[in-house]
């Protein structure tokens, strides 16, 4: 006597067209970032800030990131994150971009990256240059603006 099988066809079916599903919806999503939220980035200035970004930067078209205070351009060849811990008093070189004192980090930036910091605002914001810009100024620029209304409360470059 043999016992009669059950057919297992249309539910192991049903749960490969499930899987491929899952996968296909993972591979169209929004692409993640794996990168931490300033402390601060809560802050309205960092929320003013993601909402104000530009469209394109440098060339590279905004990502929506969905990390607070995270804005991202291209294939993250620019991050800003805004609510970064301020500066103190530091010997990195420290420049200045329509009126917004940055300060380049030596120890973290490298050939390939440069990572920049404002200075003298409160919450800071970071900035992260990857790869070669073909215009890293006039992203600087278009940064500055976003960073401009925080008040400035020091200087690391003195007015002439």
């Amino acid at each position: 006597m043999s016992i009669p099988r059950k057919r297992t066809t249309l539910p192991l079916a049903a749960a490969a067209l499930a899987v491929v599903a899952a996968l296909a919806f993972i591979a169209t999503k929004d692409p993640h970032y794996d990168i931490r939220p300033g402390a601060r980035a809560q802050n309205a200035h960092c929320a003013r800030m993601v909402e104000e970004a530009p469209d394109r930067l440098a060339g590279k078209p905004h990502h929506s990131t969905g990390i607070p205070g995270v804005v991202v351009w291209g294939d993250s060849e620019i991050v800003l994150r805004c609510g970064v811990p301020e500066l103190g008093p530091t010997t990195d070189p420290c420049f200045a971009a329509d009126g917004v004192d940055w300060v380049l980090d030596d120890r973290r930036s490298t050939e390939g990256e440069k990572v920049i910091t404002t200075y003298g605002r409160s919450p800071a914001t970071e900035v992260t240059f990857t790869g070669s810009m073909s215009a890293p100024d006039a992203a600087l620029i278009e940064l500055s603006a976003l960073v401009a209304p925080i008040k400035q409360t020091a200087q690391c470059i003195q007015p002439d």
